[in-house]
């Protein structure tokens, strides 16, 4: 009989099911979608087709583009309002660039790791922005075109209920229009008069006021009803519909596309098009569909990409130096998401044109080998393009083989574009990703190999579906070619399907082998609570390093990720869905990218949310990099020993303190680590009875706590009246003796006033003597949390998330005294996806360092 699971592995089973849930959904609403158009469109013919968007008028063409360079240029205004709602200001150039560039990228692909809230956290913070700034900037977005389309849709159901006839819904569409206007008019009373705070998962949200929630309201309108505009105007003549009823439309047909979770609503947002304007040819109204993808989405792309090599090529005027540093602040920080981006987009576009019959029809030469050389170039773009699909998840995480590999895959593209014939098509767009990548080389710096890495479930949707769609186009643009075996050999100018067929085999062939190799290639295993060998192999490294707080790992509590070469460890814990690292990466600096990024690979794949919790600024830029927004959550307290001396003014206080703490008789000694066994009966009588005195419990995480096998490890300061210990702390130490620590402080009941200045004060003194150049006090709070929009989760979280904090009775007293001691502040930061789930992982954060959460 099989053993029971544990409770962790249903729990690591049911997370891994979780994160498989939306994407999977995705394919499944992708499928559906496929279905519903192969029934509307089983009399389409391409020729058809193009023959309808050459008719577009060119007068429609250009008011079209035009409306989509206006609507590109008012988005930039929901980004204004946002940041005078968290009062902030930006130049409007450095604005437009931000939200053109996330506008365009995000409506494209829509992957999370590509969207809008994304390119702000980058582009953004690099600007002074804070993540918690960005955060509120992008729910501010998504809320403001929330709002424009619940008012739109509102009028349209409730003012033109035929506008939804079409679609088979089971309710009256009056009455649901109503309720979205109500709902639109809540909202604006809230924004203008409301002056209550709002909490909502750890956020402190206050209303906007007038101005900046009717702007958000009336802005989305007018921004909806532009891109509306854009479609309307290249609709055929036979749709018969006005600008206004067709509105109503859109706004349904978009909102279906957003809801579907559908990378770009793609397909989704076609199918409600088609059905809600059943009176119009399905051809005519499919080539006003392509064309408003290319005219909405792909040409602000092109521009945006376009824009961006222009900035790098900025960038990289050595004589303008000024324009260099500028430059360079709008291109680097996304210079990897906007190749990835171009990379994928190149990769589906190679793919999808082998599938389409008619696009490479110029005359041929009647050459022999000319059939087989096109035969060749066709097969060759698909398995280019395939692997431009696969190498692009590189291009995000800065793989320099990728780069390089991308490089000359984008070059064969371009050759073999020009074998097929489709260079006018295919070339300019190929050339433009090239140029992008090569001059953001600088970017890419990562020596890992491009397979070391899994796929992770999204990746694999967005892989699968975008296979699937070409395959899909081709089957259904060639369905009324009777199927032959003879088909798979006939070599010939114009045998389309023959091309498509073996195309469609090949890369589902080589996408369905790559996925089974790449998901079932063996993992490394992951840690579990670290045994006595983990633990002498990092007392190693935190010998031979300077950061007193690595010395955490030793408690025993944490799980340690070490280096392939077993010279750089990171010491972490589960908490909920949040994996959360303490500290920065400890041991060799050229290590330490490969080992975070590896720690992202396995929270990834348990579905988690990877964290690091009080980090200093230096490893800033890679957590950036990696999608972490950086939250300040305090300062640590570090003073330089060998300027330290009670004898200036400026320590009067601590000199009163500690020459009335001596008049009692009591006497200080620092005991040797592993000297401390028989000490250790009266230290834990001074730890029980402090903690019942001030009614805690043992934290753990981010501290120690009272264990003889942890502090023996210590060298301990105690403090004696007469023989008896009536006060104890443990120091951190390094090997290098950069740095020296208190962890743990304890004194009983006994002790005299002033212990605690008498206790760190002799520790100083004891510190400088031994050669030992700073000591850090701890983390105090910021000032002004009160007025922080995560003031609410600062609550929760009490006073955890501070070393010694439980010895004060409030925790800005903690900031005060800490003070005293004329301290160099330095700042330590919460790092977590996205900003928004900041509240939650700070709170998770609070329950691990109480000893609520990760200990099993």
């Amino acid at each position: 009989m099989a053993a029971p699971q544990s409770a962790d592995g249903l729990e690591n089973r049911a997370l891994e099911l979780i994160r498989w849930l939306g994407p999977m959904a995705a394919l499944l609403v992708l499928g559906g979608v496929a279905y519903v158009l192969h029934g509307q469109l089983l009399r389409l013919r391409v020729p058809d087709i193009a023959a309808h968007l050459r008719n577009i008028p060119r007068a429609h063409l250009l008011v079209a583009l035009a409306l989509t360079g206006a609507d590109y240029c008012l988005i930039s205004g929901y980004d204004l309002l946002a940041l005078r709602y968290v009062r902030k200001r930006l130049r409007y150039a450095r604005v437009l660039f931000t939200a053109f560039i996330a506008a365009a990228f995000g409506h494209n692909l829509g992957f999370s790791a590509f969207t809008g809230g994304a390119i702000r956290l980058r582009l953004y913070t690099t600007a002074g922005i804070t993540a918690v700034e960005v955060a509120t900037i992008t729910v501010f977005y998504s809320l403001s075109i929330a709002l424009g389309l619940t008012l739109l849709a509102g009028l349209a159901l409730a003012l033109a209920p035929g506008t939804a006839a079409a679609l088979p819904l089971p309710f009256a569409t009056t009455p649901i229009g109503v309720l979205l206007l109500v709902a639109v008019a809540v909202y604006a009373l809230w924004a203008a008069f409301s002056r209550r705070v709002v909490e909502v998962r750890g956020w402190a949200l206050r209303a906007p006021g007038t101005l900046i929630g009717w702007g958000q309201i009336a802005l989305s309108a007018l921004d909806l009803s532009l891109a509306a505009s854009v479609l309307w105007l290249l609709l055929p003549p036979d749709a018969h519909i006005g600008l206004l009823p067709f509105l109503g439309a859109y706004v349904i047909a978009l909102t279906a596309g957003i809801i579907s979770h559908v990378p770009g609503g793609i397909g989704v947002f076609e199918t409600v098009i088609l059905l809600m304007l059943h009176g119009a040819s399905v051809d005519a109204l499919l080539g006003a569909l392509l064309a408003f993808r290319a005219v909405y989405y792909l040409a602000p792309l092109v521009v945006g990409a376009a824009l961006f090599g222009y900035q790098e090529i900025n960038a990289q005027r050595r004589h303008l130096v000024r324009a260099r540093e500028s430059a360079a602040t709008y291109v680097r920080p996304v210079a990897p998401q906007v190749a990835g981006t171009l990379t994928f987009l190149a990769g589906a576009m190679l793919m999808l044109l082998v599938m389409i019959p008619g696009i490479d029809s110029r005359p041929v030469p009647a050459h022999p080998w000319l059939p087989a050389v096109r035969e060749g170039a066709s097969l060759a773009a698909s398995v280019i393009g395939l692997a431009l699909l696969i190498v692009s998840r590189a291009l995000f995480r800065r793989v320099r083989p990728a780069w390089r590999l991308t490089r000359r895959l984008l070059a064969a593209g371009i050759l073999v574009a020009a074998l097929q014939g489709l260079a006018i098509v295919e070339a300019p767009y190929l050339a433009l990703a090239l140029a992008v990548l090569t001059l953001g080389r600088g970017a890419f710096y990562r020596p890992t190999s491009i397979l070391d890495e899994r796929f992770s479930p999204i990746w694999i949707a967005g892989l699968l579906g975008t296979v699937l769609v070409c395959v899909w186009t081709g089957l259904l643009l060639y369905r009324h070619t009777p199927y032959d075996w003879q088909l798979w050999w006939t070599f010939a100018p114009h045998a389309g399907a023959a091309r498509m067929l073996r195309a469609s085999l090949t890369v589902s062939m080589l996408t369905f082998g790559y996925l089974l190799v790449n998901q079932l290639r063996p993992t490394r295993p992951e840690p579990s609570a670290a045994g006595p060998g983990d633990l002498e192999r990092a007392r190693e490294i935190i010998q031979r390093g300077d950061q007193s707080l690595a010395n955490a790992a030793l408690s025993g509590d944490k799980r340690l990720l070490f280096s392939d070469a077993g010279d750089v460890f990171l010491m972490y814990q589960v908490a909920g869905r949040s994996w959360v690292a303490l500290g920065d990466p400890v041991g060799e600096r050229a290590a330490v990218e490969e080992l975070v990024r590896r720690f992202q690979e396995m929270a990834e794949r348990h579905g988690a949310h990877m964290a690091f919790y009080q980090t200093g600024a230096q490893w800033l830029p890679l957590y950036e990099d990696l999608g972490l927004a950086p939250l300040p959550i305090g300062e640590e307290a570090r003073v330089p020993l060998a300027q330290f001396s009670l004898e200036e003014p400026s320590y009067a206080l601590l000199r009163h303190a500690h020459r009335r703490a001596r008049r009692s008789r009591i006497s200080f000694e620092v005991v040797p680590a592993g000297r401390a066994d028989p000490l250790m009966p009266a230290l834990k009588r001074i730890s029980d009875a402090w903690l019942v005195r001030h009614s805690t419990a043992e934290r753990r995480f981010s501290v120690g706590y009272f264990s003889p096998r942890y502090l023996g490890g210590f060298p301990l300061a105690v403090v004696r009246h007469g023989a008896r210990p009536v006060a104890f702390a443990n120091l951190w130490v390094t090997g290098t003796r950069a740095e020296l620590a208190v962890d743990l402080i304890r004194f009983g009941p006994e002790a005299p006033a002033g212990i605690m200045d008498y206790l760190l004060i002799e520790i100083m003194r004891w510190g400088h003597l031994q050669g030992f150049q700073w000591i850090n006090l701890g983390m105090a709070p910021l000032p002004g949390r009160e007025r922080d929009p995560l003031a609410p989760a600062w609550h929760d979280a009490g006073t955890f998330v501070f070393p010694h904090g439980e010895h004060f009775d409030h925790i800005e007293r903690l900031r005060q005294y800490l003070a005293r001691f004329d301290p160099r502040w330095e700042p330590r930061y919460l790092l977590a996806h996205g900003g928004i789930t900041l509240p939650q992982v700070l709170v998770e954060v609070a329950g691990l360092i109480g000893g609520r959460n990760g200990f099993k």
